[in-house]
């Protein structure tokens, strides 16, 4: 089965920001999306070229452009949101960013009235309405196709560093789960979701499609729902695996350590330097921690086993693709992680404030509208 891979300028980038609708009083989820995308419809008729829907009628995503900074496509995000607070600033609706809500319910919320999403849920059943979570996208342009499963098998050693600083699940249910990110290990529970498969080279990835699409798990390479993953319609690389951004500065550090991180892969390849893949094992233990202990993770560094604080690591790593931030034009986005690393990520936000308002998750939720409304957070 051979699959084309687009034409892709080097180093693009484009952002794809799950958020959730929420009562502006209550806190509680609301199923309004399709309200609010009909109002969002184009003055020919047409729905919204970047804004759409999700699996959940809760849930609106913001898509934007092909940018060749971070700053652009967070710029053009930004655009998106304040058309959609311009509809539902009059129908007492908010919004939020986070890997999930503090105490929704699946059982309550609608799914979008799209034959894929049957299809998925009828598969999935239980798991698949439980999927109430949220993510951030990054797609980063492959001009070379040969470069795309090199630069994923790399790219699996960073997982639990954008995994910590992206954190913002804590919560399912009104539970507090001690994780940082529950998302990360609900997601993975639906067929063809979680870490991907370390194949040596785009035939390898093709016949794993084939293999896939013949007993009919799959339709085509679009329901391959891995953590990084080829997007051979757009030529690039999509890390899908990160928590819903709470702020605006979370949403732009987290897609610029993505850009920096791919060009930098990107440039050794045509150095003719090796790159550094994990075992997978290492790399499962590795997201587990990240997605358990968020900025407190010990991770494992290399195929030795050394290990480290996450938060050392990353901090060194900021130093390292510091040069590349200034040539991509994300010094400013790269440098903003340390803010994250000094005050706390979303999920140990979150748990301050219920913890300053005796466990009430209500006041968590007004926090992260809050924070969102803001731009930069945190709210203490």
């Amino acid at each position: 089965m051979g699959i084309d891979f687009a034409r892709s300028e080097r180093s693009t980038v484009g952002i794809e920001w799950e958020l959730a609708l929420v009562d502006q009083d209550s806190g509680e989820l609301v199923s309004a999306a399709d309200e609010v995308l009909l109002a969002l419809h184009q003055p020919d008729g047409s729905p919204h070229p970047h804004i759409t829907g999700e699996l959940l009628l809760n849930t609106v995503e913001l898509v934007s452009s092909v940018h060749t900074t971070v700053a652009a496509a967070v710029a053009d995000l930004d655009g998106q949101l304040q058309e959609v607070r311009e509809v539902t600033r009059g129908r007492g609706i908010d919004i939020i960013g986070s890997g999930s809500h503090p105490f929704g319910q699946w059982y309550d919320q609608p799914v979008a009235n799209k034959e894929r999403y049957h299809k998925l849920i009828e598969r999935t059943r239980w798991w698949g309405r439980n999927m109430m979570i949220w993510g951030v996208h990054v797609h980063v342009g492959i001009e070379d196709r040969d470069k795309v499963m090199p630069i994923l098998n790399a790219m699996l050693s960073y997982i639990p560093h954008l995994q910590a600083i992206s954190a913002s699940s804590p919560y399912w249910s009104g539970i507090d789960t001690g994780y940082a990110s529950n998302r990360a290990l609900m997601f993975q529970q639906l067929p063809t979701a979680g870490l991907p498969y370390q194949l040596a080279d785009w035939t390898a990835y093709e016949k794993y499609v084939a293999d896939m699409t013949t007993p009919g798990i799959i339709d085509d390479y679009t329901e391959v729902r891995w953590d990084i993953r080829p997007s051979p319609h757009w030529g690039t690389i999509e890390v899908r695996f990160c928590d819903g951004a709470s702020t605006h500065r979370e949403l732009a550090a987290v897609a610029a350590l993505i850009h920096c991180l791919v060009e930098h892969l990107s440039t050794r390849i045509d150095e003719g330097l090796p790159l550094t893949v994990l075992q997978p094992w290492y790399v499962r233990e590795n997201k587990w921690r990240a997605a358990r202990y968020g900025l407190d993770a010990e991770i494992i560094l290399d195929n030795a086993g050394n290990e480290r604080l996450v938060t050392d690591d990353i901090r060194d790593l900021l130093v390292f693709l510091a040069p590349i931030a200034h040539r991509l034009g994300c010094a400013d986005e790269l440098a903003s992680i340390t803010t994250i690393l000094d005050e706390g990520a979303s999920y140990s936000r979150q748990l301050r404030v219920a913890e300053a308002n005796d466990g009430d998750l209500t006041a968590v939720v007004k926090a992260l509208a809050q924070e969102l409304r803001d731009g930069s957070g945190p709210v203490r």
